[in-house]
C-alpha cells in the first residue's frame, strides 16, 4: 500500500511546529483537523489535550487516520459542513487550501463551526519565494512531487494575497509568522547533526528578515471577526499584523 508523500515537519520552524505552538495545550477543548491526510498532525493535537475530529476526502488516508483521534469524518472540506458536530474551539488547515479550486466558500462553510472565541489556524506556501522567482526569470515553472510548486496545488498564495483571503472569509489576523525552507526534509537524515540546526536556524531568521521573499510558508492564526459594539457593523480584518 502506498503511503502518503504528507508527513509530519517535526521542527519547531516547521509549519506543523508552528501550528502546535499556536494552540498550545488542548485541555479537552476540542479542534477540528480540515484536510488531516494520514492524521499525524490530528495525532499530535490529541498527544496535547485536543479532542480532534478530523476531515479527509481519500478513504485510504482516513483509514490510516482513524486511532490517532476523536474521530474521522470522510468527505471533502467542499461538501462537509452539514456533517460537523461543532462548535469546535479551533479550526486547522494546515497546508491544505492550496489544495482548493475555490477556498473563499469552504472556510466560510467551515468556519460557521467555529466557537465565537475559537481560533483558526492556517498554513499556506510562498509561490513568491526568491527560488520560484528565479526559476521564473529562467522561463522556468515546474511542479514536482511536493515543495510550493506541489502537482497537486490549485492555489498559489503571496502574502498579500493570503491576507487578502483571509479578510473576505470574515477572518482577522492575530498572528502572521513564517517558516523556512524545510532541511531537515531535503536533507538526508545521515547528513544530520548541528551544522544542518545551524543553517536551518539561520535560515528561519533570514525568512523573517525578508518574509516576502525567503518565507517558504505562511502560518496565520485568526479569529472571526465580531460586530462592532454600538453601531451593529463589522469590524475589518486588518491585513498587516
Amino acid at each position: 500500500m502506498r503511503g502518503s508523500p504528507y508527513q509530519l515537519k517535526d521542527d519547531p520552524y516547521s509549519s506543523h511546529g508552528v501550528i502546535l505552538s499556536m494552540l498550545g495545550p488542548g485541555e479537552g477543548r476540542r479542534a477540528l483537523d480540515a484536510g488531516a491526510a494520514d492524521g499525524f498532525l490530528a495525532e499530535r493535537l490529541t498527544g496535547l489535550g485536543w479532542t480532534v475530529t478530523a476531515v479527509e476526502r481519500d478513504p485510504v488516508q482516513a483509514e490510516r487516520a482513524r486511532g490517532k483521534c476523536h474521530e474521522v469524518i470522510v468527505a471533502d472540506l467542499a461538501e462537509v459542513a452539514p456533517k460537523l458536530a461543532g462548535p469546535f474551539d479551533a479550526i486547522v488547515y494546515g497546508d491544505v487550501i492550496e489544495h482548493l479550486s475555490d477556498p473563499l466558500p469552504v472556510l466560510m462553510s467551515v468556519d460557521q463551526h467555529l466557537s465565537p472565541d475559537g481560533r483558526v489556524v492556517l498554513s499556506v506556501p510562498n509561490v513568491a519565494h526568491l527560488w520560484v522567482r528565479l526559476g521564473l526569470l529562467m522561463g522556468r515553472f515546474d511542479y514536482g512531487d511536493r515543495g510550493i510548486l506541489d502537482r497537486t496545488h490549485l492555489r498559489f498564495f503571496t502574502r498579500k494575497t493570503f491576507l487578502a483571503l483571509l479578510v473576505s472569509a470574515g477572518l482577522t489576523v492575530e498572528e502572521l509568522r513564517v517558516t523556512p525552507v524545510p532541511l531537515p526534509l531535503a536533507v538526508p537524515r545521515r547528513y544530520h547533526g548541528p551544522w544542518l540546526e545551524t543553517a536551518h536556524g539561520l535560515s528561519a531568521w533570514s525568512a523573517r528578515r525578508w518574509p516576502r521573499g525567503l518565507a517558504y510558508q505562511f502560518v496565520a492564526a485568526c479569529r472571526p471577526v465580531l460586530p462592532a459594539r454600538g453601531d451593529g457593523r463589522e469590524r475589518r480584518g486588518s491585513d498587516t499584523p
